[in-house]
Formats: structure tokens, sequence, C-alpha cells
């Protein structure tokens, strides 16, 4: 698993679903980070420069476990609450963002 194959993963499903609506970013730590803008269609998906600021929400996970949540077999939710993912601004974006994911 490379932040490649996750990137081409992760549009994938983006493009199974409707416009998100809003930037979110992905910290995945020392493994680098990516930024999905659903404000534009098709949404733009690739690496981020790391600026937090310009993202409505910020999930922070590893790689394995954003690989994990991607193909379905880690839950979101007891992702958070186990401490896997945090969460850093809308916490309804990231809410929004994991029942598009769950499909």
């Amino acid at each position: 698993m490379s932040l490649d194959s996750l990137t081409e993963k992760l549009k994938s499903q983006a493009a199974v679903n409707p416009p998100l609506g809003y930037r979110v970013q992905f910290n995945l730590g020392e493994d680098g980070s990516l930024v999905w803008d659903g404000t534009v269609t098709p949404p733009e998906i690739g690496p981020s420069d790391g600026t937090e600021a310009e993202a409505d929400t910020v999930l922070s996970l590893s790689l394995e476990n954003f690989d994990q949540l991607l193909s379905g077999s880690l839950d979101p939710t007891l992702a958070y609450m186990t401490g896997k993912l945090k969460i850093s601004g809308s916490t309804g974006v990231a809410m929004k963002l994991a029942a598009m994911l769950g499909d």
C-alpha cells in the first residue's frame, strides 16, 4: 500500500458519490497528506502541502488505518472512539464523508 495507490482508491470512491461540498485534508503523519476538494466538480484529490487552514475538516490517521477505512474494514466511528482517527474542524463534514465512504 502506497499513498499513490490509496489516492487512486479515494478518487474512484469519490467519483461514484454526489459532490461533498467541502475541503477535507487527510493527515497521514510521516506518510504525507491528501486533500479532497469537494467544492469543485469533478472533485480534486491529491497531495497536500500540509496547510490545514484551507480545509474545512482535517482527519488525522495512519496510512494503514486510512487503507482500512477506504476498504471498509475499519468503521469510522469505532476508529474515532478508539483514537485511531482524530478530527479537527467540522465533525458534520467528517460524518458526511464517513457515510459516503461506507457505501
